[in-house]
């Protein structure tokens, strides 16, 4: 491919012979092996050079004609051990081995098979971007089916254990491709554990199809970077490998939201909203909560502009940020403080409610909040249960109310399908709510801004202007004609000062 410098398909530079008028006539010829057109199927190149890698540390290292796991550890996923024997496992399987190691061929063709679906022309590495991902739904049931368990008489079933390390190796993979470098989230066992809690209520075992019918229902898109990062790695690994015996895969950028950076790490006044929690609402929300915007990631010299290129399209980078408009912590507990520091915001946001027995509920809006005697709300609002169980409650179009100023109306804040039946009713003085009927004490609000940057700036411009114009509107200069008929004047005369004349008011 790289000796192809013709427009033809064929045409070659220096096979061409001259014709009667002096023209140069192109001799078509076979293409070889090494020249792969981009309108048919051809072997994986990079899946080729890959196996070639490891095969050979394998026979240098453990002497041994295949490809083994130690080595498909130490070279691919060296940091990540429980997600590389899980996926080595799933291609043992496959290859249908008998061995503990998989044969250069059976590895190979597993390989370009969980690929070969990602791309559905198989192509060499310079039109890496032709790659596309799997359809979610494939996503999910392959990585369930990973950690999944083989039983004889119910067949594949997986189990809490199996399912808590599947989000684990997740979230891991999420929060080290964090924009802002490695995180970790001391609530993160509390936040799997409400996954776990939720999906399986109580039974030791479920069937992999339920479970994966269960994320999709609650949190679809949580796997799909955990796809990204292995798709991403058997994909261009063999491009540091051959330079750096023990590189990971490098310039991977993942959709976890940015929160801001000093409030949410700050053990001395935690947020609702933890890091954990972000990272399951990102999974669980739809795009539109987490926007892409530019952001860094640990990256190497080895990769390609081709790969760099086909992150850009394939990730679309990190979500921008997502920044606290309204902690009632902070600023007071009460309808007109929800009001004003959230109205005007014209992001998605994100309103998290706790009450008095631990339970924290999640009201996602996809358009400004505004207030109406209707209910209103894009196809993206959603109702969630985020502790002690993580559950999507509620999902559709005109599912959110807020009203505190229409008489003959219901005052508050409210979610839900059916207006008759809120799932979630705050009442006018946000001091009380009841969740399916069941009254609490309402403990804080937070609401996230989950727009890119300028809708904070545009609010923030906003409250000044109101701010300015509440100022402006004080210290306004009466003329005479409009003191004499002011109501202050009358009650400056009823607590006794004496009337001036009209010259002496101006």
């Amino acid at each position: 491919m790289g000796n192809h410098h013709g427009h033809g398909p064929h045409s070659k530079s220096g096979d061409s012979t001259p014709t009667s008028n002096g023209s140069r006539k192109s001799i078509s010829r076979t293409v070889s092996n090494h020249e792969i057109p981009a309108d048919k199927p051809s072997p994986l190149l990079p899946v080729e050079k890959l196996t070639k890698i490891l095969a050979d540390k394998s026979f240098e290292e453990e002497n041994i004609h295949g490809i083994t796991l130690n080595v498909f550890t130490k070279y691919l996923f060296p940091r990540y051990p429980v997600l590389a024997e899980k996926l080595f496992t799933y291609l043992l399987k496959g290859a249908k081995s008998r061995n503990t190691y998989i044969d250069i061929q059976g590895f190979k063709h597993q390989c370009e098979k969980y690929l070969s679906v990602s791309v559905p022309s198989m192509i060499a590495p310079l039109d890496i971007l032709k790659f596309q991902i799997l359809d979610d739904e494939t996503v999910r049931d392959v990585f369930v089916r990973m950690f999944a368990t083989q039983v004889e008489d119910s067949g594949e079933i997986i189990t809490p254990e199996g399912l808590r390390s599947l989000l684990m190796c997740a979230y891991h993979v999420s929060m080290d491709h964090y924009s802002e470098g490695p995180q970790m989230c001391l609530s993160i066992s509390k936040t799997l554990k409400a996954v776990v809690d939720s999906c399986f209520h109580t039974k030791t075992q479920l069937s992999t199809q339920f479970v994966s019918h269960w994320l999709a229902a609650n949190c679809p898109r949580l796997l799909l970077p955990l796809h990204r990062y292995l798709v991403h790695s058997l994909a261009t690994s063999w491009r540091t490998l051959e330079d750096i015996a023990n590189a990971p895969a490098a310039g991977l950028e993942l959709a976890t939201p940015v929160l801001e950076q000093a409030p949410p790490f700050s053990q001395k006044h935690p947020h609702l909203l933890h890091m954990s929690l972000s990272w399951l609402l990102a999974g669980a929300l739809p795009p539109v909560f987490s926007r892409p915007q530019k952001a860094h990631s640990p990256s190497n010299s080895g990769v390609g502009l081709a790969s760099t290129a086909f992150l850009t399209k394939l990730l679309c980078a990190v979500p921008s940020h997502w920044v606290v408009l309204y902690d009632s912590d902070d600023n007071g507990l009460g309808a007109n403080r929800f009001l004003h520091h959230v109205m005007s915001y014209k992001g998605p946001t994100l309103c998290l409610l706790k009450v008095e027995d631990g339970q924290v509920f999640c009201i996602a809006s996809p358009n400004e909040w505004k207030e109406s005697n209707h209910y209103w709300g894009g196809e993206e609002s959603a109702v969630f249960q985020l502790l002690p169980k993580f559950v999507l409650l509620e999902m559709g179009s005109k599912m959110l109310y807020l009203n505190t100023t229409v008489r003959g109306y219901p005052y508050g804040l409210r979610a839900g399908k059916d207006p008759r039946k809120p799932i979630i009713i705050v009442d006018g003085g946000f001091e009380k709510m009841e969740f399916k009927k069941i009254p609490y004490s309402l403990l804080r609000i937070e609401v996230w801004g989950c727009g890119d940057p300028v809708s904070r700036e545009h609010q923030l411009e906003v409250k000044k202007w109101e701010v300015k114009e509440a100022e402006r509107q004080r210290c306004v200069k009466l003329s005479a004609a409009d003191w004499l008929d002011h109501p202050d004047r009358y009650l400056l005369e009823l607590a006794g000062r004496p009337q001036y004349h009209q010259n002496q008011t101006q």
